[in-house]
């Protein structure tokens, strides 16, 4: 390595070092507003899940609702933050892109980001009433739930992220496709294998009960079937 090269390591690394530092103190400063923001952030998420369902949650120790607050507060902290952290990234990496190239990251970026948020969406106003619900239909007048906060919450912010997730199998299946890393006949003829691949995925990423199971898979599979579509308009146009 040339002392040239050496020169433009030191310098991409200090780069890339004050990205990771200005990531962290935006992080810093909006935890503060965002703790303070949880509690009634979570009084939303517990009327949205428990909408139908007439119980009272539970917390087990003096510490539990604190710790929740701080969680939470970190999710939200994330999120807030997380378009500043992207844009810091984007331009890190941008001069290292051809046109075409950033063209296509930008158009991921957006599309990405719009997946996670219906997917969490559908996962919060829908799902989750529906689990809630199903679970508790159970319930007799010799046996009643206690429901811990602490659980809930860890599985609202469980499934909605595990929702966000598989919403971006469109995306993936279209980006790898056109990327040809994989062939569009190839996945066109594994379809049974895709749908038993995302109905096991879902088994395992969902709670044990088959309402959410099912209503992971299908709209999964939906979305892959999309993605396939798109690769396929997109090839024949090309």
């Amino acid at each position: 390595m040339t002392d040239q090269e050496k020169n433009t390591l030191v310098e991409h690394l200090e780069e890339l070092r004050g990205v990771l530092i200005r990531c962290l103190i935006a992080l810093a400063i909006g935890f503060v507003p965002m703790f303070f923001c949880a509690p009634s952030v979570l009084d939303v998420l517990i009327k949205i899940v428990l909408q139908k369902c007439p119980v009272t949650l539970n917390f087990f120790s003096p510490m539990e609702l604190f710790v929740l607050q701080m969680k939470m507060a970190m999710m939200l902290d994330i999120l807030i933050c997380f378009p500043f952290m992207i844009w810091q990234i984007w331009h890190f990496i941008l001069p290292a892109l051809y046109e075409h190239e950033r063209r296509f990251i930008k158009s991921l970026v957006g599309l990405s980001s719009l997946l996670f948020i219906v997917g969490s969406l559908f996962c919060l106003f829908f799902i989750l009433p529906s689990v809630m619900h199903f679970g508790l239909s159970f319930m007799t007048d010799g046996i009643q739930p206690v429901l811990g906060i602490g659980a809930v919450i860890s599985l609202v912010l469980r499934l909605t992220i595990i929702f966000g997730v598989m919403f971006q199998f469109p995306l993936v299946t279209y980006s790898l496709i056109q990327a040809g890393i994989i062939e569009y006949h190839t996945v066109k003829n594994k379809r049974a294998v895709v749908f038993v691949g995302i109905l096991i995925l879902s088994g395992l990423l969902t709670p044990p009960d088959i309402i959410s199971q099912i209503m992971l898979t299908i709209p999964t599979y939906s979305l892959f079937e999309i993605g396939l579509f798109l690769a396929r308009k997109h090839s024949s146009g090309g």
